[in-house]
C-alpha cells in the first residue's frame, strides 16, 4: 500500500488562512479519494507561511473492480425505451439478460467498472481540489485562469512504497508536479527532492523549516516563557497572538526587547493592545507589580548579531507607536481633568446610535434611569448606579478608545479613576459591557450588574420597539447575545427580578411611533388590551403589549438553549415557562432544575403518566358532559381501598406542597407529589373512574381533578412529552 505526499508551495498565506486551509485540504483530498474508490489507513495536513502538505498513509493501489447489477425494462419494450437503457448502461444488447419477475420478463445488464490505479485518480482528484479551493479570498496571476491565495510556485505529488517513489503524472496551468521543493526563504533557500513523507519532514527541518504549526507554537511558548522566567517576569498569555504568530515564520526564533521608559507609565492594556496589534508583540510583565516592562518578538531566521539590530529595528518602530498611545492618554488625562467624565461624554450627544433610536447621549439617558431603577433588586446604590451609567460610555469619545476600540469600557475606568470616582463607579465604567460571551466573567459588583443589565435591556427593548429583531442566522445588532447576557447576569449573581416589569420600563422612553409599528407585527396577544405604568403616567398598550411579551419570549428562547448544556430539556422549560412568575429567571430555573431532577427519577416518570391518563380521562369528559371537573371529589363516595387511599395520599401531600411552593422550595414540592406515585397507580389498576353508577362517576371525576390540580400547581405536565 503507497503513501501519498502533496505539498502546494507559494508566496507566504495569511496566517489566519492556515488552519482552515489545512482542514480543507486533508477533508476534500481524503474524501475525493474515498469517493473515487481509494481507501487509507491515516492523514494528516500541515502548512507553513509558504506551503499546504498532506501525507494520506496505507492508500489502496488502485481502486477495486465494480460490478453493478442494473434492473431494465420488460422484455418486449419499445426499442427507444430499451436503447436508452442500453446508452445509461453502457452495454449493448447482447450483454443484456432476460430474468422473471412477479411482473414478467425483464431486461438486466450487469456493468462492471474496472479498477484505476492510484496515481490516476490522485491526480483528478488533486486538480479538482486545487482549482475548486475555498480560500477566503484569492488570486490570479500571470496569463492561466488558476486562483490560489498567492502565486503557487511549485507542486509534490509523490506515490512512495517499498519499491520507491513515483511522482503522479500531473499538471495545473503549466505547474508540473514533481518531487522537489525549498527550505527557508533566507536560511536555506536551495531546492532539494524528496522520497517520502518521513524524508520531506526531515529535510526540511534540516533546512530551517518547522512544518508543523504547533510545535512552532509550543517552540516560541516555551523559548518565550524561559526567557521570561531567567529575569523574574511572566509572559501575558494569548492563545490568539501565538498561533498568529506561529503561522507568520518558518523558523521561529525568540527575542525579547525591552520598552522605553517614558512608556512604562501608561496603562499595561494599552501596551499590550499596542503592541499585539501593530507588532505581533507579546507583553512581558512583572508579576509583583503587574505591569508590562518589556516584550517579546519572533523573528523568522538566525543572525550572526543573534537578532540584535532585529531587536534595534523592533524597538525603534515601537517606540512611534507608543509615542502615539501616550499622546492619546495624555491628551485624554488632560480632558477628564478640565471637563471630567461627563464633560468628556458631551461628544456623544452628535454620535448617532441608531437612526430610529436616537443619540449615544439619549441611550446613555435611558440607561441611567434604568440603572437607577434596577439598582434596589440587585442591592446596588441607586445613586451611584444611575452615575455610573451616565459616564460608563464616556471614554468612546476619547482619543484612545478611537484609535483602539477594543479598550473601551478599560479605559472608561481608568478614567473614572483619574476623575476621582468611587471604585464601584470606576468598576462598572469596564464592567457594564460583560459579560460577552458564553465563556467572558459575569459582574459580580452590585453597581456594575445594574448598568450591565440596564444597558443591555435597553439594547433588546430599543431594537424590539423598532422591530428589528433577530431573524434566521442574522442578528447584526447582537441581540441574542445581549439576551444571553441578561440570562447569565441573573442567574449567576442569583437575583430575583421580574423581568416583565423591568422589561416594562425599559419599554418606556421608546417613542409611541415605533411601537405603534412594531406592534403592527406582534403575535396573537396585540388583541390583550392592558394598562400599564411607566414613568408615572398611565399608557394604554393594548397591541404593544404583545410586543413586550414577544421579547420575553425571546428570552426564555435563549434560556432553553443556555440550560440544554446542562441536561434540561426543552419541554420542562416549557413546563416551567407556563406557570405564574415565570418572567423571574432565577426562580424559573430553579423550579425547571427541581422538575428535571423529579422526571429523571421513577417516581418521577410514573407519576408524569399517571398525570397524563388522568388529564386525558379529564378532559374527554368534560367535553363529552359540558362540564368543568374541579370541586374536588368527597370520600364518604368512595368505594375501593384503592379510591380510600388516593384520597389520603392527596390530603396528606397537598398542604406539604402548598407549603414548600410558598417557600419556593421546588424539590420539596417535587418530593411532596413524588408520594402521590403508589396511590396514583393503584388506583387506576383497580378502580374503573367511568363507572355506571353516575354518582361514582363524578366522584371519581372530581377526584382525577385534584389529581391534576396538585401536579399542575407544580408544573404544566401537560407540555412535557412523553
Amino acid at each position: 500500500m503507497p503513501d501519498l505526499l502533496i505539498e502546494l508551495f507559494s508566496e507566504e498565506i495569511p496566517a489566519r488562512m492556515q488552519a482552515r486551509a489545512c482542514d480543507d485540504l486533508k477533508k476534500r483530498m481524503t474524501d475525493g479519494l474515498v469517493e473515487a474508490g481509494l481507501t487509507y489507513a491515516s492523514a494528516a495536513a500541515f502548512s507553513t507561511p509558504r506551503r499546504l502538505a498532506l501525507t494520506v498513509e496505507g492508500l489502496l493501489a488502485e481502486s477495486p473492480t465494480v460490478r453493478e447489477e442494473r434492473k431494465g425494462p420488460k422484455v418486449g419494450a419499445p426499442d427507444k425505451a430499451i436503447e436508452g437503457f442500453l446508452r445509461g448502461a453502457g452495454v449493448s444488447r447482447d450483454d443484456l439478460e432476460e430474468r422473471e419477475t412477479p411482473k414478467g420478463a425483464v431486461y438486466f445488464a450487469t456493468i462492471t467498472k474496472p479498477g484505476r490505479p492510484a496515481a490516476e485518480i490522485v491526480a483528478e482528484v488533486l486538480e479538482e481540489v486545487i482549482r475548486n479551493f475555498p480560500w477566503p479570498k484569492s488570486m490570479r496571476w500571470g496569463a492561466g485562469s488558476l486562483r490560489w491565495v498567492r502565486p503557487l510556485h511549485s507542486v509534490i505529488c509523490l506515490l512512495s512504497d517499498e519499491a520507491g517513489a513515483e511522482v503522479v503524472p500531473f499538471e495545473i496551468d503549466g505547474i508540473r508536479a514533481g518531487d522537489v521543493t525549498r527550505g527557508h526563504r533566507f536560511m536555506a533557500p536551495d531546492a532539494f527532492s524528496v522520497v517520502s513523507y518521513e524524508d520531506y519532514a526531515a529535510k526540511l527541518k534540516r533546512a530551517h523549516v518547522v512544518l508543523d504549526a504547533q510545535e512552532r507554537a509550543d517552540h516560541i511558548w516555551n523559548d518565550a516563557t524561559n526567557a521570561a522566567f531567567s529575569q523574574g517576569l511572566e509572559v501575558v498569555e494569548d492563545k490568539g497572538l501565538l498561533a498568529e504568530v506561529a503561522g507568520l515564520v518558518e523558523w521561529p526564533v525568540v527575542l525579547m526587547g525591552e520598552i522605553g521608559a517614558d512608556f512604562l507609565g501608561l496603562p499595561p492594556e494599552v501596551l499590550q493592545t499596542s503592541m499585539k496589534e501593530h507588532q505581533k508583540f507579546f507583553s512581558v510583565k512583572n508579576p509583583k507589580t503587574g505591569r508590562i516592562e518589556k516584550f517579546i518578538t519572533v523573528a523568522n531566521r538566525e543572525t550572526a548579531d543573534n537578532g540584535a539590530t532585529i531587536l534595534a529595528g523592533n524597538q525603534k518602530v515601537l517606540s512611534a507607536r507608543l509615542s502615539d498611545a501616550k499622546f492619546f492618554w495624555e491628551n485624554d488625562l488632560r480632558a477628564v481633568a478640565d471637563a471630567g467624565l461627563e464633560g468628556m461624554a458631551a461628544p456623544l450627544a452628535q454620535v448617532t446610535f441608531h437612526n430610529k433610536l436616537g443619540s449615544q447621549a439619549e441611550r446613555i439617558a435611558r440607561i441611567a434611569a434604568l440603572a437607577r431603577e434596577i439598582a434596589p433588586m440587585v442591592g446596588a446604590d441607586a445613586d451611584a448606579a444611575e452615575l455610573a451609567a451616565k459616564v460608563a460610555k464616556a471614554d468612546l469619545s476619547s482619543e484612545m478608545v478611537y484609535e483602539f476600540p477594543e479598550l473601551q469600557g478599560i479605559m472608561g475606568r481608568y478614567y473614572a479613576m483619574e476623575a476621582g470616582l468611587s471604585q464601584p463607579v470606576a468598576d462598572a465604567c469596564r464592567d457594564h459591557y460583560s459579560p460577552l460571551g458564553p465563556s467572558d466573567d459575569v459582574p459580580v459588583e452590585p453597581v456594575s450588574v445594574a448598568v450591565a443589565l440596564a444597558d443591555k435591556l435597553d439594547t433588546l427593548t430599543g431594537f424590539w420597539a423598532i422591530d428589528e429583531k433577530p431573524t434566521g442566522s442574522k442578528d447584526p445588532f447582537a441581540l441574542r447575545r445581549a439576551a444571553l447576557g441578561v440570562i447569565r447576569l441573573v442567574l449567576e449573581n442569583d437575583l430575583a427580578i421580574e423581568l416583565e416589569v423591568v422589561l416594562a420600563s425599559a419599554f418606556g422612553p421608546q417613542t409611541a411611533e415605533f411601537l405603534d409599528s412594531a406592534a403592527k407585527s406582534a403575535d396573537a396577544k396585540a388583541k390583550v388590551s392592558a394598562v400599564m405604568e411607566v414613568e408615572g403616567s398611565q399608557i394604554t398598550y393594548g397591541a404593544k403589549e404583545a410586543i413586550l411579551f414577544d421579547l420575553l419570549s425571546f428570552v426564555h428562547d435563549r434560556l432553553k438553549v443556555f440550560l440544554r448544556d446542562q441536561g434540561i430539556r426543552h419541554d420542562v422549560i416549557d413546563a416551567c415557562v407556563a406557570m405564574p412568575g415565570s418572567d423571574d429567571l432565577a426562580l424559573l430555573v430553579k423550579r425547571a432544575q427541581a422538575l428535571q431532577g423529579f422526571l429523571d427519577t421513577s417516581d418521577g416518570e410514573n407519576l408524569l403518566q399517571g398525570f397524563k391518563r388522568a388529564n386525558n380521562i379529564l378532559t374527554q369528559a368534560e367535553e363529552k358532559d359540558g362540564v368543568e371537573y374541579s370541586f374536588g371529589g368527597d370520600v364518604k363516595f368512595a368505594e375501593e381501598a384503592e379510591e380510600k387511599a388516593l384520597f389520603s395520599a392527596l390530603d396528606a401531600a397537598e398542604p406539604k406542597i402548598k407549603a414548600a411552593l410558598e417557600r419556593q422550595d421546588f424539590e420539596a414540592a417535587m418530593s411532596a407529589l413524588a408520594g402521590l406515585r403508589g396511590a396514583v397507580d393503584g388506583f387506576f389498576e383497580a378502580v374503573q373512574v367511568n363507572a355506571e353508577n353516575e354518582v361514582l362517576r363524578r366522584n371519581r371525576l372530581n377526584l382525577l381533578s385534584s389529581i391534576r390540580t396538585a401536579c399542575l400547581s407544580v408544573a404544566d405536565l401537560a407540555r412535557i412529552e412523553g
